[in-house]
């Protein structure tokens, strides 16, 4: 099976969080066929719900459209490296793999920060490609808060 990146989605999804004004981050959770199940951007703001990250949407919705409270061999696109809280559920969540943007030093959970899946306590462990689409996803995340800087 030929690779192919679902990025772009999750990238239409983040563009449209920012359109909200939410930090723009975009998840699109992609079934073992191919096929995206579910898409989601930030809406902690709109939702009022500091859980309400895109990653953490977006399993929602594919749990609920499978029925199930796990997803194997699904994977999940995401425009930013998942915090601590969204690289738990996707463990809970038994995601595949995980494809994402760009880095986040200041907030990561997978690559930097506490690096959740390299705890003994994680008890699954998604594989892991970082950097796909990462300069459309860091040019967007720079671009919405050089904006709020302003």
């Amino acid at each position: 099976m030929q690779f192919r990146s679902y990025m772009d989605e999750a990238l239409v999804e983040a563009r449209a969080a920012a359109a909200r004004g939410e930090v723009p981050v975009g998840a699109v959770v992609v079934s073992p066929e191919g096929v995206v199940v579910a898409r989601a951007g930030n809406r902690t703001r709109e939702l009022h719900d500091p859980t309400a990250h895109a990653e953490v949407l977006a399993l929602r919705a594919a749990c609920a459209a499978a029925g199930k409270d796990r997803l194997p061999g699904h994977d999940l696109y995401v425009t930013l490296e998942p915090c601590p809280m969204c690289a738990t559920a996707i463990s809970f969540a038994r995601v595949a793999r995980v494809y994402y943007g760009a880095s986040d030093p200041k907030s990561g959970g997978v690559e930097r920060g506490p690096r959740v899946y390299a705890h003994p306590q994680c008890h699954h462990v998604p594989e892991v490609y970082d950097g796909i689409g990462a300069a459309a996803a860091a040019e967007l995340l720079q671009a919405f808060f050089g904006e709020k800087r302003s």
